[in-house]
Protein backbone atom coordinates (compact mmCIF):
# COMPACT_ATOMS: atom_id res chain seq x y z
CA UNK A 1 0.00 0.00 0.00
CA UNK A 2 1.32 3.55 -0.72
CA UNK A 3 0.63 5.88 1.72
CA UNK A 4 0.90 9.94 1.19
CA UNK A 5 1.66 12.55 3.63
CA UNK A 6 1.26 16.43 2.67
CA UNK A 7 2.64 18.24 6.22
CA UNK A 8 5.87 16.80 7.23
CA UNK A 9 6.10 19.43 10.27
CA UNK A 10 6.23 19.25 14.29
CA UNK A 11 3.69 16.68 14.02
CA UNK A 12 3.13 15.11 10.29
CA UNK A 13 6.72 14.58 10.44
CA UNK A 14 6.66 12.00 13.42
CA UNK A 15 3.31 10.23 12.50
CA UNK A 16 4.98 10.28 8.34
CA UNK A 17 7.82 8.68 9.94
CA UNK A 18 6.12 5.85 12.25
CA UNK A 19 4.00 5.17 8.86
CA UNK A 20 7.03 4.27 7.21
CA UNK A 21 8.62 2.56 10.25
CA UNK A 22 6.01 0.06 10.05
CA UNK A 23 7.07 -0.84 6.33
CA UNK A 24 4.57 1.19 4.61
CA UNK A 25 5.78 3.32 1.16
CA UNK A 26 5.26 6.41 2.16
CA UNK A 27 5.69 9.50 -0.64
CA UNK A 28 5.77 13.05 1.31
CA UNK A 29 5.10 16.63 0.52
CA UNK A 30 5.68 20.11 2.49
CA UNK A 31 6.24 23.29 1.81
CA UNK A 32 9.26 23.36 3.45
CA UNK A 33 11.63 20.83 1.22
CA UNK A 34 14.12 20.33 4.11
CA UNK A 35 11.32 19.20 6.19
CA UNK A 36 11.77 15.43 4.22
CA UNK A 37 15.36 14.96 4.05
CA UNK A 38 14.74 12.76 7.39
CA UNK A 39 11.86 10.81 5.48
CA UNK A 40 14.22 10.86 2.44
CA UNK A 41 16.64 8.80 4.43
CA UNK A 42 14.05 6.94 6.24
CA UNK A 43 13.40 5.73 2.74
CA UNK A 44 10.25 8.12 2.01
CA UNK A 45 9.83 9.25 -1.25
CA UNK A 46 9.60 13.47 -2.35
CA UNK A 47 6.43 14.84 -4.36
CA UNK A 48 7.15 17.83 -5.56
CA UNK A 49 3.35 18.88 -5.32
CA UNK A 50 0.16 17.56 -3.53
CA UNK A 51 -1.64 16.30 -6.43
CA UNK A 52 1.59 14.11 -7.15
CA UNK A 53 1.55 12.81 -3.94
CA UNK A 54 -2.36 11.86 -4.32
CA UNK A 55 -1.68 10.70 -7.61
CA UNK A 56 0.72 8.01 -6.33
CA UNK A 57 -1.10 6.92 -3.04
CA UNK A 58 -3.32 4.62 -1.93
CA UNK A 59 -4.45 6.56 1.07
CA UNK A 60 -3.57 9.91 1.85
CA UNK A 61 -2.93 11.95 5.26
CA UNK A 62 -2.58 15.62 5.76
CA UNK A 63 -1.63 17.39 8.58
CA UNK A 64 -2.38 21.22 8.20
CA UNK A 65 -2.34 24.25 10.03
CA UNK A 66 -6.12 25.08 9.31
CA UNK A 67 -8.92 24.69 7.92
CA UNK A 68 -7.60 27.31 4.73
CA UNK A 69 -4.69 24.99 4.24
CA UNK A 70 -6.73 22.22 4.20
CA UNK A 71 -9.25 23.73 1.64
CA UNK A 72 -6.66 24.93 -0.27
CA UNK A 73 -4.57 21.13 -0.34
CA UNK A 74 -8.03 19.68 -1.35
CA UNK A 75 -8.36 20.94 -5.14
CA UNK A 76 -5.24 19.47 -5.49
CA UNK A 77 -6.04 15.97 -3.72
CA UNK A 78 -9.28 15.79 -5.55
CA UNK A 79 -7.81 16.34 -9.19
CA UNK A 80 -5.43 13.73 -7.99
CA UNK A 81 -6.83 11.14 -5.66
CA UNK A 82 -8.81 7.90 -7.98
CA UNK A 83 -11.72 6.31 -7.18
CA UNK A 84 -11.71 3.70 -4.13
CA UNK A 85 -9.16 5.69 -2.48
CA UNK A 86 -9.51 7.57 0.86
CA UNK A 87 -8.16 11.10 2.42
CA UNK A 88 -7.68 11.10 6.77
CA UNK A 89 -7.22 14.57 7.67
CA UNK A 90 -5.40 15.14 10.67
CA UNK A 91 -5.41 18.57 11.42
CA UNK A 92 -7.66 20.57 14.01
CA UNK A 93 -10.22 21.83 11.49
CA UNK A 94 -13.82 23.12 10.77
CA UNK A 95 -16.58 20.75 10.77
CA UNK A 96 -18.93 22.86 8.39
CA UNK A 97 -15.41 22.78 5.60
CA UNK A 98 -14.80 18.98 6.63
CA UNK A 99 -18.56 17.99 5.96
CA UNK A 100 -18.59 19.79 2.57
CA UNK A 101 -15.35 18.50 1.49
CA UNK A 102 -16.76 15.09 2.72
CA UNK A 103 -19.62 15.43 -0.05
CA UNK A 104 -17.06 17.05 -2.72
CA UNK A 105 -15.00 13.40 -2.25
CA UNK A 106 -17.64 11.36 -2.04
CA UNK A 107 -19.16 11.79 -5.44
CA UNK A 108 -16.06 11.25 -7.42
CA UNK A 109 -16.08 7.93 -5.17
CA UNK A 110 -13.29 8.95 -2.29
CA UNK A 111 -13.93 8.62 1.33
CA UNK A 112 -12.80 11.84 3.10
CA UNK A 113 -12.45 11.40 7.13
CA UNK A 114 -11.53 13.89 9.62
CA UNK A 115 -9.18 12.42 11.82
CA UNK A 116 -7.80 14.74 14.21
CA UNK A 117 -5.42 13.63 16.63
CA UNK A 118 -4.53 14.62 20.66
CA UNK A 119 -0.91 14.02 21.97
CA UNK A 120 1.16 16.69 21.30
CA UNK A 121 4.27 16.18 19.70
CA UNK A 122 5.89 13.76 22.28
CA UNK A 123 3.15 11.58 21.44
CA UNK A 124 3.46 11.73 17.60
CA UNK A 125 6.80 11.15 18.21
CA UNK A 126 6.20 7.94 20.62
CA UNK A 127 2.97 6.80 18.57
CA UNK A 128 1.12 7.27 21.66
CA UNK A 129 -1.67 9.29 20.26
CA UNK A 130 -5.84 9.59 20.53
CA UNK A 131 -7.23 9.74 16.71
CA UNK A 132 -10.69 10.59 16.85
CA UNK A 133 -11.94 9.52 12.96
CA UNK A 134 -15.11 10.29 11.44
CA UNK A 135 -16.51 9.75 7.80
CA UNK A 136 -16.99 6.44 5.85
CA UNK A 137 -16.52 3.51 8.53
CA UNK A 138 -15.58 1.61 5.88
CA UNK A 139 -13.04 3.28 5.01
CA UNK A 140 -11.72 3.52 8.48
CA UNK A 141 -11.85 -0.44 9.06
CA UNK A 142 -9.89 -1.02 5.68
CA UNK A 143 -6.66 1.56 6.59
CA UNK A 144 -7.06 0.94 10.72
CA UNK A 145 -3.58 -0.53 10.15
CA UNK A 146 -2.13 2.02 8.71
CA UNK A 147 -4.18 4.71 11.87
CA UNK A 148 -2.40 2.03 14.24
CA UNK A 149 0.71 2.91 12.79
CA UNK A 150 0.15 6.26 13.49
CA UNK A 151 -1.43 6.72 16.70
CA UNK A 152 -2.38 4.20 19.81
CA UNK A 153 -6.00 5.13 20.29
CA UNK A 154 -7.42 5.12 16.75
CA UNK A 155 -11.40 5.55 17.56
CA UNK A 156 -14.56 5.48 14.86
CA UNK A 157 -16.56 8.48 16.65
CA UNK A 158 -19.29 8.56 14.00
CA UNK A 159 -20.30 10.41 10.50
CA UNK A 160 -18.11 13.23 8.67
CA UNK A 161 -17.15 16.24 11.28
CA UNK A 162 -18.26 14.03 14.58
CA UNK A 163 -14.18 13.37 15.31
CA UNK A 164 -13.50 17.35 14.54
CA UNK A 165 -16.27 17.82 17.40
CA UNK A 166 -14.82 15.94 19.62
CA UNK A 167 -11.22 17.54 19.50
CA UNK A 168 -12.78 20.82 19.41
CA UNK A 169 -14.40 20.02 22.91
CA UNK A 170 -11.42 18.30 23.69
CA UNK A 171 -9.09 21.38 23.66
CA UNK A 172 -11.72 23.94 24.47
CA UNK A 173 -12.38 22.27 28.03
CA UNK A 174 -8.59 22.02 28.43
CA UNK A 175 -7.90 25.66 27.88
CA UNK A 176 -11.39 26.69 29.95
CA UNK A 177 -9.99 24.72 32.71
CA UNK A 178 -6.34 26.36 32.59
CA UNK A 179 -8.38 29.80 32.76
CA UNK A 180 -10.43 28.96 36.02
CA UNK A 181 -6.62 27.61 37.38
CA UNK A 182 -4.78 30.96 36.68
CA UNK A 183 -7.69 32.80 38.21
CA UNK A 184 -7.90 30.99 41.87
CA UNK A 185 -4.39 30.40 42.33
CA UNK A 186 -3.82 34.18 41.68
CA UNK A 187 -6.13 34.45 44.13
CA UNK A 188 -4.52 31.95 46.83
CA UNK A 189 -1.51 33.59 46.36
CA UNK A 190 -2.47 36.94 46.96
CA UNK A 191 -4.30 35.65 49.81
CA UNK A 192 -1.20 34.65 50.85
CA UNK A 193 -0.22 30.84 50.35
CA UNK A 194 3.01 30.20 48.70
CA UNK A 195 2.68 28.90 45.58
CA UNK A 196 4.34 25.56 46.03
CA UNK A 197 2.86 25.08 48.98
CA UNK A 198 -0.99 25.71 47.12
CA UNK A 199 0.15 23.50 43.97
CA UNK A 200 0.88 20.80 46.93
CA UNK A 201 -2.37 21.66 48.76
CA UNK A 202 -4.24 21.41 45.66
CA UNK A 203 -2.70 18.49 43.41
CA UNK A 204 -4.68 15.60 45.89
CA UNK A 205 -7.77 17.40 46.42
CA UNK A 206 -10.56 15.34 46.56
CA UNK A 207 -9.18 12.99 43.28
CA UNK A 208 -6.99 10.87 45.48
CA UNK A 209 -4.00 9.72 43.64
CA UNK A 210 -5.60 11.25 40.42
CA UNK A 211 -2.79 14.06 40.40
CA UNK A 212 -5.92 16.44 39.11
CA UNK A 213 -3.53 19.56 38.76
CA UNK A 214 -0.21 18.21 37.84
CA UNK A 215 -0.20 19.98 34.22
CA UNK A 216 0.26 23.28 36.34
CA UNK A 217 3.52 22.52 36.83
CA UNK A 218 4.48 22.23 33.20
CA UNK A 219 4.79 25.75 32.28
CA UNK A 220 2.62 27.78 34.50
CA UNK A 221 4.26 26.85 37.79
CA UNK A 222 7.61 27.03 36.99
CA UNK A 223 7.43 30.10 34.84
CA UNK A 224 8.38 28.41 31.80
CA UNK A 225 7.02 28.60 28.62
CA UNK A 226 10.06 28.42 25.49
CA UNK A 227 10.15 25.60 24.07
CA UNK A 228 6.30 25.19 23.31
CA UNK A 229 4.56 22.27 23.78
CA UNK A 230 1.65 23.36 21.50
CA UNK A 231 1.72 27.12 20.41
CA UNK A 232 -0.54 29.90 21.12
CA UNK A 233 -1.54 30.37 18.10
CA UNK A 234 -2.70 26.92 17.42
CA UNK A 235 -4.56 27.12 20.49
CA UNK A 236 -5.98 30.13 19.45
CA UNK A 237 -7.19 28.82 16.12
CA UNK A 238 -8.72 25.89 17.96
CA UNK A 239 -10.80 27.43 20.13
CA UNK A 240 -11.83 29.64 17.71
CA UNK A 241 -13.41 26.75 15.49
CA UNK A 242 -15.10 25.83 18.59
CA UNK A 243 -16.60 29.12 19.32
CA UNK A 244 -17.50 29.55 15.38
CA UNK A 245 -19.15 26.25 15.82
CA UNK A 246 -21.31 27.12 19.11
CA UNK A 247 -22.54 30.38 17.20
CA UNK A 248 -23.43 27.86 14.01
CA UNK A 249 -25.94 25.88 16.20
CA UNK A 250 -27.38 28.58 18.77
CA UNK A 251 -24.97 27.45 21.61
CA UNK A 252 -23.95 30.01 24.05
CA UNK A 253 -20.38 29.58 25.19
CA UNK A 254 -19.63 32.00 27.59
CA UNK A 255 -16.59 30.38 29.51
CA UNK A 256 -15.28 29.56 25.87
CA UNK A 257 -15.78 33.25 25.10
CA UNK A 258 -13.65 34.19 27.50
CA UNK A 259 -10.83 31.94 27.24
CA UNK A 260 -11.09 33.29 23.99
CA UNK A 261 -10.32 36.66 24.75
CA UNK A 262 -7.90 36.10 27.24
CA UNK A 263 -5.88 34.18 23.85
CA UNK A 264 -6.56 37.05 22.15
CA UNK A 265 -5.59 39.56 24.39
CA UNK A 266 -1.89 37.01 24.72
CA UNK A 267 -1.88 36.75 20.77
CA UNK A 268 -1.48 40.97 20.82
CA UNK A 269 1.77 40.57 23.03
CA UNK A 270 4.79 40.93 20.84
CA UNK A 271 6.31 37.42 20.34
CA UNK A 272 4.06 35.52 22.51
CA UNK A 273 1.98 33.92 19.13
CA UNK A 274 4.38 31.26 19.34
CA UNK A 275 5.24 30.85 23.19
CA UNK A 276 3.32 27.61 24.46
CA UNK A 277 -0.22 28.41 24.47
CA UNK A 278 -0.63 28.34 28.51
CA UNK A 279 1.33 31.72 28.22
CA UNK A 280 -2.15 33.55 28.09
CA UNK A 281 -2.19 32.61 32.35
CA UNK A 282 0.35 35.05 32.81
CA UNK A 283 -2.54 38.01 32.21
CA UNK A 284 -4.23 36.85 35.27
CA UNK A 285 -0.80 37.52 37.25
CA UNK A 286 -0.46 40.98 35.83
CA UNK A 287 -3.74 41.85 36.68
CA UNK A 288 -3.30 40.62 40.03
CA UNK A 289 -0.22 42.28 40.89
CA UNK A 290 1.21 38.24 41.22
CA UNK A 291 4.29 36.61 40.29
CA UNK A 292 4.12 32.85 40.58
CA UNK A 293 7.38 31.74 39.63
CA UNK A 294 8.84 28.20 42.03
CA UNK A 295 12.26 26.75 40.75
CA UNK A 296 12.18 23.95 38.11
CA UNK A 297 14.01 21.66 40.86
CA UNK A 298 11.52 22.18 43.91
CA UNK A 299 8.67 21.29 41.49
CA UNK A 300 10.60 18.16 40.28
CA UNK A 301 11.65 17.45 43.99
CA UNK A 302 7.81 17.35 44.86
CA UNK A 303 7.07 15.35 41.88
CA UNK A 304 9.39 12.49 42.45
CA UNK A 305 7.49 12.04 45.96
CA UNK A 306 4.30 11.05 44.18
Amino acid sequence: MKVGFIGIGTMGGHMALNVRARGYDVIVNDIRRAQAEPHLKAGATWADTARKVAEASDVVFTSLPGPREVEAVSAELLEGMRNGAAWFDLSTNSPTLVRRLNERFAAKGIAMLDAPVSGGPAGAKSGKLALWVSGDRAAFDKHKAVLDAIGDQAAYIGPAGAGTVAKLVHNTAGYAILAALAEVFTMGVKAGVEPLALWKAVRQGAFGRRRSFDRLAEQFLVGKFDPPAFALELAHKDVTLATEVGREFHVPMKIANTVLQEMTEALNREGWAKRDSRIFMLLQEERSGVSIKVPAAAVQEELDRG
